[in-house]
């Protein structure tokens, strides 16, 4: 009950400190971060969030249960954060370290001018051109969709199993790109479970790995103490603004319409559980 407590507080601190970020064009050559010294780092707690998925080093050993497969689980929140806070093979192009920093798809700068053209909307917090991480997720308990990430710790259910699917998009004007709405939830029951409508599959082999919340509330000396399974895909696909905008149009039972700020990548050893 106490991590049930504490999880249920982390969590909503996370929530409400996600800013709206700022989407102007990333820096052409920012440099990554550094590491911070290792007396800086929080290392009482257990694997943390956002990493490399592309390298499978880490010495955090704290083994909790891995979740169990989405279609098992509760889907219980849908929201997104502009740039990747992971950095994979399709999405390597550091754009900064601020709350509206991380990761870009590396396309990014191969897009048309139609794809690029400004399309506004109800969605806010992203442009034509921006990246975005979108992360599905999933609970133990029995709980439904809902606001915020403490939808997924209803107070009845204590030491829950989170899973968060990870798809990062490039954000494009094009109407024949890939469609937000086919990926929401809507009521959507599969054998008694709430399910998102889809989750993108053909964007490589996920990679699987313990760790945390995510959002920029959190950094490697301030860590989050949620213990989370992640299942984040290696490449890029193209999402169509205008879809992210019929969404918010629609309303949703997670009352998302902006985008999210970042957490920086956690680069310490130390804070990152081995990808096995």
């Amino acid at each position: 009950m106490r991590f049930l407590v504490l999880t249920l507080a982390l969590l909503t601190a996370a929530c409400g400190t996600e800013s709206t970020p700022d989407t102007s064009a990333p820096a052409a050559a920012a440099p990554e971060p550094a590491e911070p010294a290792s007396a800086e780092l929080c290392t009482d707690m257990g694997p943390q969030t956002p990493r490399d998925i592309g390298s499978p080093v880490g010495l955090n050993t704290e083994a909790f249960p891995l979740a169990p497969p989405a279609g098992e689980m509760n889907l219980c929140n849908i929201h997104t954060h502009t740039n990747a806070e992971h950095k994979g093979p399709g999405f390597s192009v550091f754009v900064s370290d601020a709350d509206d920093g991380g990761f870009a798809c590396n396309e990014t700068s191969d897009l048309s001018e139609a794809e690029l053209a400004p399309a506004p909307g109800a969605f806010h917090g992203v442009k034509s051109g921006d990246t975005i991480e979108v992360h599905w997720v999933h609970t133990s308990c029995d709980a439904a969709p809902g606001e915020g990430l403490g939808a997924c710790v209803p107070e009845a259910c204590s030491d829950p199993l989170l899973r968060v699917e990870a798809q990062v998009f490039l954000v494009v004007n094009d109407p024949q790109a890939l469609d937000f709405t086919t990926m929401t939830y809507d009521g959507n029951l599969v054998d008694g479970l709430h399910q998102a409508k889809s989750i993108p599959a053909e964007t490589g082999e996920p990679v699987l790995f313990r760790g945390s919340t995510t959002g920029p509330s959190y950094d490697q000396s301030n860590c989050s103490p949620a213990r989370v399974t992640w299942n984040v895909r290696p490449q890029c696909a193209k999402l169509d603004i205008n879809s992210l905008h019929r969404w918010a149009e629609a309303g949703n039972v997670f009352n998302e319409a902006h985008s999210h700020g970042v957490r920086q990548l956690v680069t310490a050893v130390e804070l990152l559980s081995p990808i096995e």
